[in-house]
This record gives C-alpha cells, structure tokens and sequence, in this order.
C-alpha cells in the first residue's frame, strides 16, 4: 500500500505522469482539480491554491491496496507528508518546463508572462523547499515511460519493505 506524493513545480510533467500512471492499473491523483483543491484568501488579502484536507486525508486514510501516486504542489502539502512513504520531485531545467508549457493542452497555467514570472520566483523560492524535503528526485529530461518506471520500482520497494509482496 505504497502511497507516494509527486511534487515539483508547473511543466515538469506532473499531470503526465498521473495519466500513465493511471492509464497502468495504478491509482492516480492529480490534485490539481477543484475536489481536491481550493482557493483560499490569506491574512494579507492574497489567495492561494491548497488542498482540500479533509479530502486529502479521506484519500490517503481509505487507501488499502496496490500503490496510490497523488501529485500536486500545494502549500499545505507539508502536512501530509508524513503519511506518505515518499515524497518526489519532479525537476528539470526552466527552459524546458517552458518549452513544455507552451506546447501543452490541458493546463493554460504559465502561457501569460506574469505565470512565467512567477514560475521562475517558484524555482528560486519553492523548489529548494521541495528539494530540502523530498525523498527522492527524478529529472524529467529523461523520456516519460522511464519516469514512470521509476515510480513504479520505488512504489515496488515500498511494498516489498513493509512486508506486502512475498517473493
């Protein structure tokens, strides 16, 4: 029962690899939806994209069988990382998040220039944090299937160490 969080910023492929993930019998969560994320209004009148916890907290406490990958990066996210065996990071070179960016279809996030900019103050800001805090990291200039692999051969050791697959 393997339950993994795949992290890291906009165009490192997040919600792709969810999609194969998926698309290989595993159960996959991109958080990026509105039942399982929110806007909220901070102390100083600005907003922010976090998780539904309640949701989270059903999603990862009802989890019982095969592996879960949940992906997203939300600012409250640090507090579910103890429920998960790993925490991943995607990463990869601004360049190519952008060149991924501007050519995908399923998320307009990060085509208007104050998203890129923020995009690059995230890279600076956030993504230490995340590389401070993750398990592991996974640089996603390599091919998407072997990415995929690699989440599944971890989600793999996970069980294998807790004792859930006999050999």
């Amino acid at each position: 029962m393997a339950k993994i969080l795949v992290t890291g910023m906009s165009g490192n492929g997040k919600s792709t690899t969810m999609e194969m993930l998926a698309a290989r019998g595993h159960h996959a969560v991109d958080t990026d939806t509105d039942q399982w994320s929110h806007w909220v209004t901070l102390p100083d009148g600005s907003s922010d994209w976090v998780w539904r916890e309640q949701a989270i907290s059903d999603l990862l406490a009802n989890h019982r069988t095969g592996a879960l990958f949940v992906a997203g990066c939300k600012s409250n996210q640090g507090r579910f990382y103890p429920q998960f065996d790993h925490v991943v990071l995607l990463s990869a070179p601004a360049e190519i998040m952008f060149a991924r960016i501007a050519t995908r279809t399923n998320n307009t996030f990060g085509k208007r220039p104050e998203e890129r900019e923020a995009i690059l103050r995230d890279l600076v800001e956030v993504e230490p944090l995340l590389r401070a805090t993750c398990t592991v990291e996974v640089d996603t200039r390599a091919p998407i299937n072997k990415i995929v692999l690699q989440l599944e051969e971890l989600a793999l050791r996970c069980q294998e160490d807790s004792g859930q697959l006999t050999t």
